[in-house]
């Protein structure tokens, strides 16, 4: 089954909108970014690489990566995107689905 993109994408936009009425958010943050392993043995290592050779900042649980920008980037939808995106792709093929973000205050 293909990753559905653009439903991500929306809903990356739609959490970005909802979570900034009636709040002032900073300009600039470092976001992290959760991946949700699939499978009963999930290629962590394989994973965590990817990330980090992406430039991402990670650390697991039992069943998650959590990936951090490695410094503060712009809290705009777009940016937000644009690193979401770039995390997917490295995690797609080791069987781990994105699972939300939030800014690391």
């Amino acid at each position: 089954m293909s990753h559905d993109w653009q439903t991500q994408k929306a809903e990356t936009f739609q959490t970005f909108k909802q979570g900034a009425r009636g709040v002032k958010l900073p300009k600039e943050a470092v976001v992290v970014f959760y991946f949700l392993a699939e499978e009963i043995k999930p290629q962590w290592a394989a994973a965590e690489k990817a990330l980090r050779a992406r430039g991402f900042v990670t650390r697991h649980d039992a069943d998650q990566i959590e990936a951090r920008t490695p410094v503060a980037i712009p809290i705009t939808a777009e940016a937000i995107w644009d690193w979401e995106r770039a995390g997917t792709e490295e995690v797609l093929p080791f069987d781990f689905w994105p699972d939300g973000w939030e800014i690391e205050e």
